[in-house]
């Protein structure tokens, strides 16, 4: 597992994140253009802060994804991770372009069924799934359950045997291939609560081909999130093909292979997961053994789709080496700098803004928590009270995991396409914080 980053070489420029981002472009009079779109006019017109994301740049990755796969002559499933971005609006677009989609849980499945995606191309992961969850999810006849315990593989035979149903299901395997990415993000270890040790996975896999309700069909891995070599994956893909050879010289039969997701993008000067490289790795790998295979992309083709835009509250600089850029936005809002030590590039939205000189700068947020910081001596230009910045590569785990905290109101959410923008949720206002809950009638205590 990798440390937490410690930067020694120069950040990125402004002009170095805008050649790395080419949805994002600049206008001499409009400032920030988001796939064509004047970042400041949303700004203008729906207030800060507000989560941008770019339907195009969604497409343009999910194919180049797609036809990697095709041009290293593999037939492979795209289900994309709800959990990197659930709003509706991607769920739609997702099951319009034709994939299928990886969830963790009912909530989830559920908002897969409203935005119109089949049953049967949705895969349902995760360590906890409840009595409730599986019930549902049976009862639906989704796609594939990966299981990823041996005390899970007899709740499931359980619960598909009284509903009268069959669920298909494939074993999580755990194959202890360190990813050498974050800690918190790490699934692949033996000493990660994810999937079936490896040496056990052969005999629980017979076992399941015994049980009453299931269909087993083969073996499904996820070793990680914001991986960028190749290197892991050849060797738990390597472990995955060992395992489908035992078991079918064992007589048993594997028709599915689930390659997981995991692939990183570039935040700050990362040498981007190359969508090219995954396929030569699978069918390196996974392609002479005949299986149905698929993957379950989420950060890399969502990730560098979305941007937050924040506005500056005040610049806290009497006294102090390098000033502190307050902004509207915080941790309650993106998460990732505070629980990750996630690095996010971080652009002015005003034109003159890219001519001028820069300093360090820190830029924190307004929550009362030291953690509540976005960017520590980061070079920025001058940023006065009411500037805008935007926010980069917040497409995935960014709203999806924001909270109330502080009671502070969910931020606005608008889907960019072809040019346009619409609103796609509205910022909550502060009588939503708390209309949900009741006070009790309280006794009086008087006699």
């Amino acid at each position: 597992m990798a440390d937490l980053p410690v930067y020694t070489d120069a950040d990125p420029s402004m002009a170095e994140l805008l050649a790395t981002h080419p949805h994002l472009t600049t206008d001499p009079m409009c400032g920030l253009m988001f796939e064509g779109v004047p970042l400041n006019a949303i700004a203008d017109a729906v207030g800060t802060p507000c989560w941008v994301l770019g339907a195009g740049t969604l497409r343009q990755r999910l194919k180049r994804m797609q036809t990697a796969m095709v041009d290293a002559g593999l037939d492979v499933s795209i289900h994309y991770a709800v959990k990197a971005n659930d709003h509706l609006s991607v769920l739609s677009l997702i099951g319009q372009e034709g994939y299928g989609v990886d969830i963790v849980s009912g909530g989830e499945l559920a908002r897969t069924q409203k935005a119109g995606i089949a049953a049967n191309r949705v895969v349902f992961s995760g360590v906890g799934k409840s009595d409730a969850e599986l019930e549902y999810a049976i009862g639906l006849g989704i796609g594939q359950i990966n299981v990823e315990s041996a005390e899970e593989l007899g709740i499931i035979s359980a619960i598909a045997t009284r509903l009268g149903k069959q669920a298909t299901i494939t074993l999580r395997i755990n194959p202890d291939v360190d990813a050498k990415t974050h800690a918190k993000i790490t699934t692949g270890l033996a000493a990660n609560k994810f999937g079936i040790p490896f040496d056990n996975a052969a005999a629980l896999y017979a076992r399941a081909f015994t049980l009453p309700g299931l269909k087993p069909v083969g073996f499904a891995t996820h070793i990680g999130s914001q991986i960028v070599s190749t290197a892991p994956y050849h060797a738990a893909y390597a472990r995955v093909a060992e395992l489908v050879r035992t078991v079918r010289a064992s007589g048993l039969s594997v028709e599915v292979v689930d390659c997981g997701g995991g692939l990183g993008i570039c935040y700050r000067n990362e040498v981007e997961g190359q969508p090219e490289a995954l396929a030569g790795t699978i069918r390196a790998e996974l392609g002479e053994l005949g299986v149905r295979l698929s993957i379950e992309p989420g950060r890399w083709p969502v990730g560098p789709a979305g941007v937050l835009l924040s506005s500056v509250v005040l610049r806290k600089q009497e006294g102090l080496p390098a000033p502190f850029v307050v902004l509207d936005a915080a941790m309650n809002d993106m998460v990732r700098p505070s629980m990750y030590d996630a690095w996010h590039g971080i652009l002015p939205l005003a034109p003159q803004a890219f001519n001028q000189p820069v300093t360090p700068t820190h830029v924190v947020g307004p929550v009362c928590e030291s953690g509540d910081t976005f960017a520590r001596d980061r070079l920025l230009p001058p940023l006065e009270r009411a500037s805008r910045i935007a926010i980069l590569d917040t497409g995935a785990y960014g709203a999806v995991m924001s909270s109330t905290y502080n009671s502070r109101p969910l931020a606005t959410q608008v889907l960019v396409e072809n040019g346009q923008w619409t609103v796609i949720r509205h910022r909550q206002t502060l009588e939503e914080l708390w209309q949900d809950e009741t006070i009790p009638a309280h006794p009086t205590g008087k006699a």
